[in-house]
């Protein structure tokens, strides 16, 4: 990058940051396509990089994970990661209540818009890895699988079944599906710290292979799941305050690629 691109940047990160917080998403999307014609898409990369988490997760929740926002396609792997331990705080705490699944739904369009933004698997691996590696990024994701618990019970069947040699087919269509199998994909601990979220009885993905999901919704479970306004919660209490203390949580990382 060249010096007047340098010199340039921290007045764009500063552009940026006070647009998105003014709610003006349209003008900072037009000032990073202005910053990218006039300096290249590793301006946008570089400012994605150094503005505050907060408000890259303020700017891309306005786009609901559409391939229409620049940050979707350049914004970093670790950029995003940190980004989403604040998107939480931009739900309505009565939407949380009475309507989780939208909530939920929503981000799967931000974390799938991302993620298959573009056929760039290493890139995609990585966002994965990223994204799945904190504590909030596994709650997340739990939140995400718990709109499909029967099809991401079998995909852990057919990880456990077939390891490296997973093709992807299931019995299912379901959306989730694709997604799930990037992520054990991409990483084995990420895969596995989302299933003990959701499904926290259970120490070792392997035993759910065994669990049988019963599709009677009057009827309970024989194994516990978290619901997703659970999930929604859970991830609320993660939002970092400003002084942010890094929590730890136990792995239960099963070599399924090994």
């Amino acid at each position: 990058m060249s010096d007047d691109q340098t010199r340039n940047l921290p007045a764009l990160s500063k552009q940026v940051t006070e647009l998105v917080l003014a709610g003006s998403l349209g003008h900072a999307e037009q000032a990073f396509a202005d910053a990218a014609d006039q300096y290249g898409d590793l301006a946008v990369v570089e400012v994605l990089s150094n503005i505050p988490p907060q408000v890259t997760a303020l700017h891309m929740a306005g786009f609901d994970g559409g391939k229409m926002s620049l940050a979707t396609l350049l914004v970093p792997p670790k950029a995003w990661a940190d980004s989403l331990a604040f998107i939480a705080a931009t739900w309505p705490d009565d939407q949380i209540e009475d309507d989780p699944e939208r909530i939920a739904e929503s981000l799967f369009a931000h974390v799938h818009g991302v993620v298959f933004a573009t056929d760039d698997e290493e890139r995609r691996n990585e966002l994965l890895a990223a994204a799945s590696a904190p504590d909030h990024g596994a709650t997340m994701f739990a939140i995400l699988f718990s709109m499909a618990p029967k099809e991401i019970l079998e995909v852990a069947g057919e990880i456990i079944a077939k390891g490296p040699y997973l093709t992807g087919q299931t019995s299912s269509d379901n959306d989730m599906v694709p997604l799930a199998i990037a992520l054990a994909q991409a990483s084995e601990d990420g895969w596995d710290r989302a299933l003990f979220e959701l499904f926290p009885e259970f120490r070792h993905s392997a035993d759910l292979a065994d669990a049988e999901f019963n599709d009677d919704p009057d009827e309970e479970q024989n194994f516990l799941q978290r619901s997703t306004k659970e999930l929604l919660y859970r991830l609320r209490k993660q939002v970092p305050s400003t002084r942010v203390v890094k929590a730890s949580r136990r792995s239960v990382g099963t070599g399924i690629f090994s």
